[in-house]
């Protein structure tokens, strides 16, 4: 079969000069100069499924403000439309980097099956946002501190949390998937603690014995948001679904790490399914829970949306001091300081990669692929670093707010790289289909195709276009405007400007390049399979063998 599938496309990597030249239109890097690139220039092959699986884990914001919003029901309706939609970016990256693991991130499937274009706008789309979102959550773990003394500067937190991540960036990446493995396990612990806590306030298990239940479902299933009536119902979901698109972002980060993954097509499916699972429990379970236990009109949860940073701002603590339960907010504090370290951590990494990847395509300066003898690409991760030191302009009052208008484009940007995911799988299914490549041969089949991947497209794009519905009720507001849909220009200039510059155009189908470096992998994939068996043995053959 596998012989079939090579024929199927041999004449297409022919007119891309030869078997084996890696090219899309308007762009091409030959396979030899591929096979050339320098010792340190190359990633290590060192994640394990386990670590790709925690290093995804988000955390569920902003489901105070979407209570507050949409209500308990709305809230839960809200969280699980888009938990739908992220699980569907998941499994189209999924099946592309099963069948084609690279070390090139999204913008390579976008140059190779779409455009060259779009793989530039969309890799440059997505280092923005982790250049803005990096040093946010560093600015959030100095605030956090503060919940306990003040006595400390804000900036020197800042200082001594961008040395920890750097460090851990530079120590390889086998460290770093350790290190974000048992940060991601404590996450686990905490938020499964959160849910079991959570049934038992509901349940009545707390100091007072209230029995909840469903009763704030029934007095309230729904909020009225902006407006009275039906419209407001709406806008209340619809809020809760534009939280739920910012919350459910970095989910897809792990289609950046399968380029460092020990055997992607083994860890790449486990980690697709284990992501359905965790949207469905830490997510979806969460917003659950919190919609019984928190009423959306409660004046404690009002006043905790407008704490940012402290254990304030979680609906969890509302309950447990509606409980009486003591104590347990400075625990909640101090496991968010870990929760928001971890989150500066991988996105450090995520945009030190994106870089490389940038650079591997030739979109990006080639100095930025140099890597270090632990295959850390220090360069990409230097000028990263860098822009953690935005974290400083919070130190002056009168840059917050500027901070704050920078932060707000994270949602855009990365709701533009979830399209242009779905997008590149979209065009990958119909060049299979277009030259003859059965989807029935992969190494992992995403479900419910090509309905799946056009139900998430339509819908983020839905969701982006009016995300920013708020700027204009009840009276137009041109900051949120501003802040909402900046990101949408800057996207198409890139890509248009890209186009225009190397004139390039959309591939032709039966021209996608389905073959290039497949062959390498395929053979690579069982040659370690054969080791594998090969160390399996028992000992007793071993040594029979070697006699």
């Amino acid at each position: 079969m596998a012989d079939k599938e090579y024929n199927a496309t041999e004449g297409n990597a022919e007119k891309f000069g030869g078997e084996g030249a890696f090219v899309t239109r308007g762009a091409s890097v030959d396979r030899g100069e591929a096979e050339r690139v320098a010792a340190n220039e190359d990633l290590h092959r060192g994640l394990k499924a386990r670590q790709i699986t925690m290093i995804a884990l988000g955390l569920v914001i902003g489901s105070g403000s979407g209570l507050a919003r949409g209500g308990p029901v709305g809230m839960l309706i809200g969280y699980a439309v888009m938990g739908a939609v992220c699980f569907g970016v998941m499994t189209s990256l999924g099946e592309m980097a099963t069948y084609l693991p690279h070390k090139k991130g999204f913008s390579g499937y976008a140059s190779r099956f779409v455009d060259p274009a779009m793989g530039f706008a969309v890799g440059y789309n997505y280092l923005f946002k982790y250049w803005i979102v990096t040093p946010n959550n560093l600015v959030a773990g100095s605030l956090i501190v503060q919940y306990w003394t003040d006595a400390v500067p804000v900036g020197a937190w800042i200082a001594i949390f961008i040395a920890i991540i750097v460090a851990i960036n530079l120590l390889g990446i086998k460290f770093f998937g350790e290190v974000e493995f048992w940060m991601s396990l404590f996450k686990i612990v905490v938020l499964t603690g959160l849910i079991i806590l959570g049934l038992v306030i509901d349940l009545g298990g707390a100091p007072g014995h209230d029995r909840i239940g469903f009763r704030y479902w029934k007095e309230s299933p729904f909020s009225h948001y902006l407006v009275s009536g039906n419209t407001g119902v709406f806008l209340g979901v619809w809020a809760v679904m534009v939280n739920a698109l910012f919350a459910y972002m970095g989910s897809e980060l792990v289609g950046v790490t399968f380029g460092e993954a020990e055997n992607p097509r083994k860890t790449v499916p486990a980690t697709i399914k284990r992501t359905f699972w965790r949207l469905l429990v830490f997510y979806v379970g969460s917003i659950f829970v919190i919609g019984l236990i928190v009423k959306s009109n409660d004046p404690d949860l009002l006043a905790a949306n407008k704490a940012t940073t402290s254990a304030a701002a979680s609906p969890f603590v509302v309950a447990i001091r509606r409980a009486n339960i003591r104590i347990l907010p400075d625990i909640i504090n101090a496991s968010l300081l870990v929760f928001v370290m971890s989150a500066a951590n991988s996105d450090l990494y995520i945009g030190s990669r994106t870089l490389y990847a940038l650079a591997a395509e030739g979109k990006a300066p080639r100095i930025f692929m140099r890597t270090n003898g632990m295959g850390v690409p220090y360069v990409s991760l230097a000028l990263c670093s860098a822009f953690c030191c935005l974290a400083f302009l919070t130190v002056s009052s009168g840059s917050k707010q500027v901070f704050t208008y920078f932060v707000a484009l994270v949602t855009i940007f990365g709701a533009l790289t979830w399209m242009s995911i779905l997008v590149s799988h979209i065009r990958f299914m119909k060049a299979l289909k277009a030259q003859g490549i059965a989807r029935s041969s992969l190494p992992y089949i995403a479900p419910m195709q090509p309905y799946f991947a056009w139900f998430a497209l339509i819908t983020t794009a839905i969701v982006t276009f009016f995300k920013g519905f708020d700027a204009f009720v009840p009276t137009f507001n041109h900051k949120t405007f501003i802040t909402s849909y900046f990101g949408l220009p800057v996207y198409f200039i890139m890509l248009f400007g890209y186009k225009l510059y190397y004139k390039t155009e959309l591939i032709p189908l039966t021209e996608v390049d389905l073959v290039s470096g497949r062959r390498e992998f395929d053979e690579d994939e069982a040659a370690e399979d054969e080791k594998m068996a090969h160390d399996a043995r028992p000992w007793w053959k071993k040594a029979w063998e070697s006699a």
